[in-house]
């Protein structure tokens, strides 16, 4: 029962229900371990040590030379706030009324991957590069205005559960089903160079590390994986009802 319900493309009304309750609960579970400070500035440092083994730790050097450019720091900031949450929704809202039959596997692709970052919250509670005491500035909160460390949106959101990043995860999802299926070359290529735009948001905003976004990518092939064995692939899905009308079937 819970395959053929995955395999299928629900109403719209159905489909935002779920995914609310599904969001609400993802909030309730990425807030444990939020107060493990000791924990998640540990976890940081490992990363910074992983990093610089591997030659790849420039984040701030990143950072720095965006915030050499005049209202660069502000138009990234905006950036973050608003394609996590609006860019995912319009496309979800696009695919799953242009492209019904490839919506069931790209909603349960962002369930899984959403459900294997929850088990990282938890496990490996970890502080973003603006909150790592390393020189990193916080610029969403400098530049727009609205602060990410402050009581009221720590009560909304663990600002420890920075591993693996979903904004990138998200993107990434977004980014190659609207490359695939899209039918215009222009929106395909948008689509192919959206992850690459968020990655550059995330890190030069401070709020991720490349390993965050390396490990964000990892848990969207896992979650894809885990999708494609219990989505029913479109050929095999059962046909939806044709309506009948006084004119005939349409």
């Amino acid at each position: 029962m819970v395959r053929s319900w995955l395999s299928q493309s629900h109403s719209g009304a159905r489909e935002i229900a779920g995914l609310a309750v599904l969001y609400g609960f993802y909030e309730v579970v990425r807030g444990a371990g939020g107060e493990n400070v000791q924990a998640a500035m540990s976890h940081t440092a490992d990363i910074i040590e992983v990093e610089r083994t591997l030659g790849v730790y420039v984040e701030r050097s990143v950072q720095q030379a965006f915030e050499a450019v005049p209202y660069a720091p502000a138009f990234l900031g905006l950036l973050y706030m608003l394609l996590h949450f609006a860019g995912t929704a319009v496309a979800l809202t696009w695919i799953h009324r242009k492209h019904p039959d490839r919506f069931p596997l790209v909603r349960t692709t962002f369930v899984a991957a959403t459900a294997l970052a929850l088990v990282g919250y938890v496990l490996f509670p970890a502080a973003p590069p603006r909150l790592a005491g390393q020189g990193f500035s916080d610029t969403v909160t400098t530049s727009t205005g609205l602060n990410l460390s402050s009581d009221v949106l720590g009560a909304l959101y663990n600002p420890f559960a920075a591993v693996p990043s979903l904004h990138f995860g998200y993107a990434l999802i977004v980014g190659v089903a609207i490359a695939a299926i899209a039918r215009h070359r222009v929106v395909r290529l948008m689509g192919a160079l959206y992850p690459a735009l968020m990655l550059l948001v995330i890190v030069a905003t401070g709020n991720h590390f490349f390993l965050d976004a390396a490990l964000g990518g990892v848990a969207v092939v896992l979650g894809w994986l885990l999708a494609r064995a219990v989505v029913a692939p479109p050929a095999r899905r059962p046909a939806a009802p044709r309506v009948a009308t006084s004119a005939g079937r349409v």
